[in-house]
């Protein structure tokens, strides 16, 4: 499975690229950050972050999208650039028709380090050590966007299963048609 991870972000969307599947090792195929000039107009920011956003689609062919999920901040412009970014990366996604995983901060933190409270430096850590990367992709932006690549490639069999599951259930749940008359 090849995953493009996005966290998103106005000035930096970080961006990175993994391969692999769960219980195997992982191969990181890119990795880097979409930057906007603080000063511009938003929706030139948004459009910057499109095209860049387009060019690692084109460029690394993920079969999935793996967006951090925006949560609520005290900051209410940054929550709103974070959001703006976020419906880009999943606009482009969609698009081209592939899924969009969305995975929580805490979600990600916990699949990666173990811990849902793990700070930046110990996700970049453990980029590093499950990619065997020589350092930490710098800024951190870019190794949370492969923390979430790596996150979604060890949680899609799982959450693939459960949606099955709750699929087939409701199928079985579901009214059994009474023939016409007999109400």
């Amino acid at each position: 499975m090849r995953v493009l991870g996005v966290d998103p972000g106005l000035t930096r969307c970080g961006i990175g690229v993994v391969e692999g599947v769960a219980g195997r090792p992982l191969r990181m195929a890119g990795v880097g950050v979409v930057r906007t000039a603080a000063d511009a107009p938003v929706a030139q920011r948004l459009v910057l972050v499109e095209r860049g956003i387009e060019q690692w689609l084109d460029e690394h062919r993920p079969e999935c999208v793996a967006v951090e999920r925006v949560f609520s901040q005290h900051n209410v412009s940054t929550v709103m650039g974070t959001a703006q970014a976020s419906a880009v990366a999943m606009l482009c996604a969609a698009r081209r028709g592939l899924p969009v995983a969305l995975h929580t901060p805490s979600e990600v933190k916990a699949a990666v380090t173990g811990s849902g409270r793990a700070d930046k430096a110990q996700v970049g850590a453990m980029v590093t050590r499950l990619l065997r990367l020589d350092a930490p992709p710098k800024p951190a932006d870019a190794a949370d966007a492969l923390a979430l690549a790596i996150c979604h490639i060890w949680r899609a069999p799982a959450t693939n299963r459960l949606q099955e599951a709750v699929a087939a259930h409701r199928r079985t749940l579901a009214p059994a048609r009474l023939p016409k008359g007999t109400r």
